[in-house]
């Protein structure tokens, strides 16, 4: 998305002109949840100075009680008005994304977009000026019943790219594609994915924070136009068992002033050493943030043999099967694409550990194994042994484990905000375990 450089007078200027009622101060906690405060237009000075207080102790994850006194300092370059929102007047709703602050006015150290600015911040002192992403997350549309609650039915049965009649969901998709040019998005394609009632929807690449920053935005965006079209939007990894779960790709190129470091044109590969190396970095440390990127007990029904989605730590320039793949495209294009990420992860998070796992590839000169240009899935474990590729977190609590044991991915998100989180996970991973499911129930019932 374009950078508008925002003032405070072009705000209060474009506020006027547009009618908008209420102002929406948003942010995203430590599990990724959206959260905002919506006040009404005439506290706009309040807003834009910086002394529009919250009360934190009331976030999961973010501060005890006596401390909950934080501030909402709004980022001006993400004003945006939603297209949707009006109330019976025409008055309309506009948002700005902001970052926690403390009482003392310091960054919070457990804010996810701050901490995110932070690793950003040490990335620029290295020498390197951005880091680009472009994401690819995919979501189910599933029916409503009578009520407005989401049923488990899909509301097509289309697969990759298919056409109406199979695809059902194309309205909905258009609506979203409209709404989000109409929210500066510019979206480079739409269409149905592999799997019944699954689409995804693909925006222009951008520096770490602004990715992160869209990807919140478009989860509202998809989630409010399916409810307009009677349907419940979801990114959860796998909602239906047997079918392909949703999965977030990453593509990824760092940038210095001379352009896109990891092209190399007298390489076999066109890849640089440094592209080598920041890979290198990935995979030492893929089983370690992967409780970040894939945050969920669900997250792991996805990442199982046969549906797509990598579990095996290896990359590739001609096969989608190792989790790291380099695309075709090469000069300023150059990237890699990073498969596992499934979309309930933090953006803001998930990015920093991503980032901090690279540089430290670059730190160390790591260099990564030999690629692996056959299918993984056909291969048995001896071969895959001797090939050097080892296995992601099969569950939530082994990836809790990988992570806490990493003092790299730790201090990517900082200990303050990595204790919480692990904390949390481990007591919702309890939660799974206690659970008797239904798949229990139907295999032992009558066996026992």
């Amino acid at each position: 998305m374009t950078k508008h450089k925002y003032s405070k007078n072009e705000i209060k200027e474009i506020i006027a002109k547009e009618n908008v009622q209420f102002l929406r101060l948003q942010f995203t906690d430590v599990f990724g949840t959206i959260k905002n405060v919506e006040v009404p237009v005439s506290q706009v000075d309040k807003v834009l100075n910086n002394k529009m207080m919250f009360d934190g102790s009331s976030i999961d994850g973010f501060v005890r009680i006596e401390e909950s006194d934080m501030y909402l300092y709004p980022d001006l370059d993400t004003f945006m008005i939603f297209p949707w929102a009006t109330d019976e007047n025409g008055g309309k709703v506009a948002r700005l994304i902001a970052d926690i602050y403390t009482v003392d006015h310091q960054p919070f150290a457990g804010d996810p977009r701050s901490n995110l600015k932070r690793v950003l911040k040490d990335m620029q002192k290295r020498g390197f000026k951005e880091f680009n992403l472009g994401t690819e997350p995919e979501f189910f549309l599933f029916k409503m019943d009578e009520n407005g609650e989401p049923t488990m039915k899909l509301n097509d049965h289309g697969g990759y790219f298919d056409l109406a009649p199979l695809d059902l969901g194309e309205n909905t998709r258009r609506e979203i594609v409209l709404e989000m040019e109409k929210m500066g998005f510019e979206v480079e394609a739409a269409h149905h994915e592999v799997a019944p009632g699954q689409h995804e929807v693909d925006f222009k690449y951008s520096d770490a924070l602004d990715a992160a920053d869209n990807i919140q935005t478009f989860k509202i965006i998809v989630k409010t136009i399916a409810r307009k079209h009677g349907l419940y939007a979801t990114f959860l990894p796998k909602p239906v068992t047997g079918i392909n779960g949703n999965g977030m790709h990453v593509n990824m190129s760092l940038f210095n002033e001379n352009g896109n470091i990891f092209y190399n044109e007298s390489d076999e590969l066109q890849l640089s050493e440094e592209a080598y190396q920041f890979m290198g970095g990935i995979l030492e440390h893929a089983a370690s943030f992967t409780a970040i990127t894939n945050p969920t007990v669900n997250s792991y029904k996805r990442l199982t043999p046969g549906f797509e989605a990598p579990v095996y730590v290896a990359w590739s320039a001609s096969n989608r099967s190792p989790m790291v793949r380099i695309p075709a495209a090469r000069g300023n294009s150059t990237r890699l694409e990073l498969r596992s990420v499934d979309p309930t992860a933090n953006p803001y998070t998930a990015f920093a550990a991503i980032l901090t796992a690279g540089l430290d590839g670059l730190d160390r000169e790591l260099t990564p194994n030999h690629a692996v240009d056959q299918n993984i899935y056909l291969m048995d474990e001896n071969e895959r042994k001797r090939a050097g590729i080892t296995n992601l977190p099969d569950t939530l609590l082994a990836a809790l484990d990988q992570f806490e044991e990493d003092e790299t991915m730790v201090d990517a998100l900082g200990k303050n905000m990595a204790n919480t989180f692990v904390a949390a996970k481990r007591v919702e991973y309890a939660s799974y375990r206690q659970h008797v499911s239904q798949w229990e129930i139907d295999t032992y019932i009558q066996q026992y």
